[in-house]
């Protein structure tokens, strides 16, 4: 993000990081150096597409607004071994994923959390539950629509897509409070 005269500005969310949500995760936890503090070191939008295997159009639709959503170049991903049932060779295109690091993440994790969510049909909160026990979050939606960047008219296939949050906790409890202060609405 630029400001005025080449000055970068930086996120909302990595300010409100910087300034509230270090000194009281110190305080909840007592952690004795601002080092051990856990932070967000990426987040990872993953698009799987069975049907590319077939229609390799359908990919190029959801690598082009995974673009969008996120402002980064989605990268194509192959299969990585061939299974007979699926019909799926080694080396195929099945889909698409893109790594968010820095200033850009912060930019997502704040659209992500006070624009795309609540616009989930019936929305009552993120799972609480589905932490991989090393402080990694993950989470899938059904579909793209919930983000304002999403053209209605212009979209080939709705598919869904897991979002998987980094961080550098060392527990789940740590990482849970971590995206509860940050704003991440969890069902209670």
């Amino acid at each position: 993000m630029q400001g005025g005269y080449g000055r970068i500005v930086m996120p909302r969310l990595k300010e409100k990081y910087i300034k509230e949500i270090i000194p009281l995760m110190i305080k909840e936890f007592s952690y004795k150096n601002v080092m051990q503090v856990p932070k967000i070191e990426k987040i990872i939008l993953n698009v799987g597409l069975g049907e590319a295997i077939q229609n390799i159009k359908l990919l190029d639709a959801a690598q082009k607004e995974l673009s969008i959503i996120t402002g980064q170049k989605a990268v194509i991903t192959k299969a990585k071994k061939s299974i007979a049932s699926f019909k799926l060779r080694k080396g195929v295109p099945i889909g698409c994923k893109v790594t968010l690091r820095g200033n850009i993440m912060y930019e997502f994790l704040d659209r992500f959390i006070s624009l795309a969510l609540p616009r989930i049909r019936d929305f009552r909160g993120v799972p609480g539950k589905s932490f991989d026990g090393r402080g990694n979050y993950s989470l899938g939606l059904k579909e793209q629509f919930i983000f304002p960047e999403i053209d209605y008219d212009k979209v080939e296939i709705v598919h869904g897509f897991d979002v998987t949050i980094c961080t550098s906790a060392k527990t789940d409890k740590e990482s849970k409070a971590l995206l509860l202060n940050l704003g991440m609405p969890f069902r209670n």
